[in-house]
Protein backbone atom coordinates (compact mmCIF):
# COMPACT_ATOMS: atom_id res chain seq x y z
CA UNK A 1 0.00 0.00 0.00
CA UNK A 2 1.61 3.68 -1.07
CA UNK A 3 1.30 5.93 1.58
CA UNK A 4 -0.84 8.94 0.70
CA UNK A 5 1.87 11.61 2.38
CA UNK A 6 4.71 10.48 0.20
CA UNK A 7 5.93 11.07 -3.95
CA UNK A 8 8.84 9.44 -5.25
CA UNK A 9 9.01 12.02 -8.40
CA UNK A 10 12.20 13.43 -10.55
CA UNK A 11 12.46 15.90 -13.38
CA UNK A 12 15.17 16.33 -14.78
CA UNK A 13 16.10 18.42 -18.35
CA UNK A 14 19.79 17.72 -19.41
CA UNK A 15 21.91 16.26 -22.19
CA UNK A 16 23.12 12.82 -22.70
CA UNK A 17 26.50 12.00 -21.58
CA UNK A 18 26.95 9.14 -23.97
CA UNK A 19 24.86 6.99 -26.01
CA UNK A 20 22.57 4.99 -23.92
CA UNK A 21 23.87 0.66 -23.29
CA UNK A 22 21.23 -1.14 -24.32
CA UNK A 23 21.08 -5.30 -22.99
CA UNK A 24 18.75 -7.69 -22.51
CA UNK A 25 17.81 -9.72 -19.38
CA UNK A 26 18.49 -13.45 -20.15
CA UNK A 27 15.74 -14.49 -17.31
CA UNK A 28 12.36 -12.52 -19.60
CA UNK A 29 14.66 -11.30 -22.39
CA UNK A 30 12.98 -8.20 -20.73
CA UNK A 31 15.13 -4.64 -22.30
CA UNK A 32 17.65 -2.30 -20.01
CA UNK A 33 19.03 1.01 -21.24
CA UNK A 34 21.64 2.43 -18.68
CA UNK A 35 23.03 6.16 -19.42
CA UNK A 36 24.04 9.41 -17.50
CA UNK A 37 22.57 12.77 -17.89
CA UNK A 38 24.25 15.76 -17.22
CA UNK A 39 22.48 19.18 -15.95
CA UNK A 40 23.73 22.58 -15.38
CA UNK A 41 23.86 25.03 -12.82
CA UNK A 42 25.01 28.46 -13.05
CA UNK A 43 26.76 29.70 -9.98
CA UNK A 44 27.73 33.09 -9.26
CA UNK A 45 30.20 34.72 -7.03
CA UNK A 46 29.61 37.96 -6.26
CA UNK A 47 33.14 38.84 -4.72
CA UNK A 48 34.52 38.18 -8.20
CA UNK A 49 31.58 39.40 -9.74
CA UNK A 50 32.03 36.02 -11.93
CA UNK A 51 29.53 32.84 -12.48
CA UNK A 52 30.59 29.30 -12.88
CA UNK A 53 28.65 26.24 -14.23
CA UNK A 54 28.61 23.12 -12.68
CA UNK A 55 27.02 20.22 -14.09
CA UNK A 56 25.84 17.27 -12.07
CA UNK A 57 26.11 13.76 -13.24
CA UNK A 58 22.29 11.69 -13.12
CA UNK A 59 22.10 7.77 -13.38
CA UNK A 60 19.57 6.92 -16.03
CA UNK A 61 18.19 3.11 -16.28
CA UNK A 62 15.03 2.47 -18.64
CA UNK A 63 13.02 -0.48 -18.88
CA UNK A 64 10.98 -2.30 -21.96
CA UNK A 65 10.12 -0.38 -24.89
CA UNK A 66 11.37 3.16 -23.55
CA UNK A 67 15.05 1.17 -23.23
CA UNK A 68 14.85 0.17 -26.63
CA UNK A 69 13.32 4.09 -27.49
CA UNK A 70 16.64 5.09 -25.75
CA UNK A 71 19.23 2.97 -27.72
CA UNK A 72 17.42 3.57 -31.00
CA UNK A 73 16.93 7.47 -30.44
CA UNK A 74 19.22 9.10 -27.92
CA UNK A 75 23.02 10.07 -29.12
CA UNK A 76 25.20 12.06 -27.17
CA UNK A 77 24.75 15.65 -26.30
CA UNK A 78 21.25 15.27 -27.25
CA UNK A 79 18.83 17.14 -24.70
CA UNK A 80 15.76 15.72 -23.38
CA UNK A 81 13.50 15.95 -20.61
CA UNK A 82 12.74 12.83 -18.42
CA UNK A 83 10.38 11.99 -15.79
CA UNK A 84 10.91 9.59 -13.21
CA UNK A 85 11.47 7.84 -9.80
CA UNK A 86 14.97 7.75 -7.38
CA UNK A 87 16.14 3.76 -6.88
CA UNK A 88 18.69 2.92 -4.23
CA UNK A 89 19.77 -0.95 -4.49
CA UNK A 90 22.64 -2.74 -3.25
CA UNK A 91 24.68 -4.92 -4.42
CA UNK A 92 28.59 -6.68 -4.02
CA UNK A 93 31.87 -6.02 -5.83
CA UNK A 94 33.91 -8.06 -7.38
CA UNK A 95 36.14 -7.91 -4.03
CA UNK A 96 33.08 -8.96 -1.73
CA UNK A 97 32.48 -5.06 -0.62
CA UNK A 98 28.73 -3.84 -0.46
CA UNK A 99 27.79 -1.10 -2.78
CA UNK A 100 24.88 1.13 -3.39
CA UNK A 101 24.01 2.91 -6.10
CA UNK A 102 21.43 5.81 -6.58
CA UNK A 103 19.11 6.12 -10.51
CA UNK A 104 16.45 7.69 -11.73
CA UNK A 105 14.32 5.24 -13.11
CA UNK A 106 12.86 6.81 -16.09
CA UNK A 107 9.02 6.41 -16.89
CA UNK A 108 8.96 8.99 -19.94
CA UNK A 109 11.49 10.71 -21.78
CA UNK A 110 10.92 13.99 -24.28
CA UNK A 111 13.37 14.83 -27.00
CA UNK A 112 14.14 18.50 -26.59
CA UNK A 113 16.17 20.40 -28.88
CA UNK A 114 16.57 21.82 -32.15
CA UNK A 115 14.07 20.37 -35.38
CA UNK A 116 17.60 19.93 -36.75
CA UNK A 117 18.68 17.22 -34.11
CA UNK A 118 14.52 15.84 -34.07
CA UNK A 119 14.74 15.74 -37.63
CA UNK A 120 16.74 12.55 -36.85
CA UNK A 121 13.77 11.03 -35.69
CA UNK A 122 11.62 8.90 -37.85
CA UNK A 123 7.70 10.27 -37.78
CA UNK A 124 5.26 7.69 -36.04
CA UNK A 125 4.23 5.50 -38.78
CA UNK A 126 1.15 6.10 -41.17
CA UNK A 127 0.26 2.58 -42.30
CA UNK A 128 -0.32 1.91 -38.81
CA UNK A 129 -3.99 4.02 -39.25
CA UNK A 130 -6.28 2.48 -42.03
CA UNK A 131 -6.80 4.97 -45.36
CA UNK A 132 -10.43 3.50 -45.54
CA UNK A 133 -11.42 5.02 -42.12
CA UNK A 134 -10.45 9.06 -44.20
CA UNK A 135 -12.57 8.16 -46.88
CA UNK A 136 -15.57 6.49 -45.12
CA UNK A 137 -15.67 9.96 -43.35
CA UNK A 138 -15.66 12.19 -45.94
CA UNK A 139 -18.36 10.70 -48.17
CA UNK A 140 -20.02 10.00 -44.69
CA UNK A 141 -20.26 13.51 -44.56
CA UNK A 142 -24.07 14.73 -44.90
CA UNK A 143 -24.62 16.93 -47.59
CA UNK A 144 -26.34 20.69 -46.94
CA UNK A 145 -29.13 20.96 -48.71
CA UNK A 146 -30.67 24.60 -49.04
CA UNK A 147 -34.05 25.89 -47.48
CA UNK A 148 -34.75 22.29 -45.60
CA UNK A 149 -34.97 22.72 -41.87
CA UNK A 150 -35.08 19.34 -40.86
CA UNK A 151 -32.06 17.47 -38.49
CA UNK A 152 -31.88 14.29 -40.18
CA UNK A 153 -31.38 11.13 -37.14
Amino acid sequence: MRDINSLNKVILIGRLGGKPELRYLPQKERAVARFSLATNERLFNPATSESKIRAEWHRVIAWGKLAEFCEKYLTQGKQIYIEGKLRTRSWQDREGNKRTTTEIEAQNIILLGRREEAAEVEPFPTESFPSELAVEEETAAPEESEGEDEVPF
